[in-house]
């Protein structure tokens, strides 16, 4: 953020309902976050008034709680558990249907997501590194998942820096965040009276000249930049290194597998809330007279004991094998797929592990004494 040549601009507060008025008048419909259920989750915004001010998430191991932020902020919370995954790779949908026809042949037919222009207000730059990664797999060159691509092609990403990391985050040791630095349309940094915005795309750029906002001073530039510095020495969890690929793949065996596997429910919560798993199985789901079935695919996890299963045999039969599986594959295999590990430092599986299993602490301890 900030670093792109387009000149920054500042919203002040009173003006941050301009913004969601001038992306309702290009067509999107606006998501933001909202607290509910104790939680802080992406919905459709009516109004700037709709965006909760104030907040801030307690997080720790196997804890997420709703707290008071004392300077009264938009944005001062790190993440909730949603990230923009499901709003590009849908938890449940049909891919195709079949029908038999009045002559009794079988007929198949596409059945393409309905698909709307939707603006995200309020992304994290961890989770702009996940969507690059979930893009890397949906839309490979020949294997383009016309499904996600439809969704994705139609986001517009308001980006915001992350100024109060919560005790899980670790996307400093990533070198996700927490300042947005690509993928996003628009990126917004709070300060004390308002954003220091600034365009990552002529999108971006129509819709910031549309607000016609005065410069970002000098000064309110330098404040995001020691805002941002601040926000990643506070963070006081880390991965032992950006490649750890060598280093878990040569401790497949190490006693911390059995030690993490005693505790480990294998409820793929972590799965869930992970903004790069991709896992997804497929199921027919016929109609009851006969004449039609859907072919549908929804979110899986590594942890259920039908991932594992092949013909006659469970190549994964335990919960020790099930979770090597998951961690060896975010933070070692990945590098052979995507180049980087699949991790981008959000914290949520430890927040939201009701063990509360920490990936850097086990990382850490599977990894203690590898060479680099």
């Amino acid at each position: 953020m900030l670093t792109q040549p387009d000149p920054a601009g500042f919203l002040p507060h009173a003006r941050l309902r301009s913004l969601i008025a001038a992306l309702r008048d290009r067509g999107y419909r606006c998501l933001g976050p909202a607290a509910e259920n104790g939680a802080i989750v992406m919905r459709e915004l009516d109004a700037e008034e709709d965006l909760p001010r104030g907040l801030q998430a307690e997080q720790g191991p196997g804890h997420y709680r709703l707290t008071q932020d004392p300077y009264h902020r938009y944005f001062a919370w790190a993440n909730g558990p949603q990230a923009i995954k499901p709003l590009a790779f849908a938890p449940q949908e049909s891919v195709w249907q079949v029908r038999r026809d009045a002559a009794g042949a079988l007929q198949f037919e596409a059945t393409p997501p309905a698909v709307q222009a939707l603006a995200i207000i309020g992304v994290r730059a961890c989770d702009l590194a996940a969507l690059a990664l979930q893009d890397a797999h949906f839309l490979r060159a020949g294997r383009v998942d016309a499904h996600y691509a439809a969704r994705r092609e139609r986001l517009f990403l308001v980006a915001v820096q992350c100024a109060e990391p919560a005790a899980t985050c670790f996307c400093a040791s990533t070198g996700d965040g927490p300042t947005p630095a690509a993928g996003y349309d628009l990126a917004l940094a709070e300060l004390s009276d308002g954003f220091v915005a600034a365009a990552g795309s002529d999108a971006g750029r129509a819709v910031l000249a549309a607000l016609d906002l005065a410069p970002a001073t000098t000064q309110q530039i330098e404040a995001v930049r020691q805002q941002g510095v601040a926000a990643a020495a506070a963070q006081t969890r880390r991965l032992p290194g950006r490649n750890l690929r060598d280093a878990l793949m040569g401790r497949l065996e190490h006693p911390r597998w059995d030690a993490v596997a005693a505790r480990c429910l294998a409820c793929g919560n972590c799965t869930a809330v992970c903004p790069t798993c991709f896992c997804h199985a497929e199921m027919d789901v016929p109609a009851l007279d006969g004449e039609s079935s859907r072919h549908q695919r929804m979110w899986d996890s590594c942890f259920g004991e039908s991932h594992g299963h092949l013909h006659g045999f469970n190549v994964r039969p335990d919960i020790r094998s099930r979770y090597r599986q998951w961690l060896t594959h975010k933070l070692a295999t990945w590098h052979d797929q995507f180049g980087r590990s699949g991790c981008t430092g959000c914290g949520r599986c430890i927040a939201w592990c009701p063990v509360g299993i920490d990936l850097t602490e086990e990382a850490a301890a599977i990894t203690e004494g590898a060479q680099p």
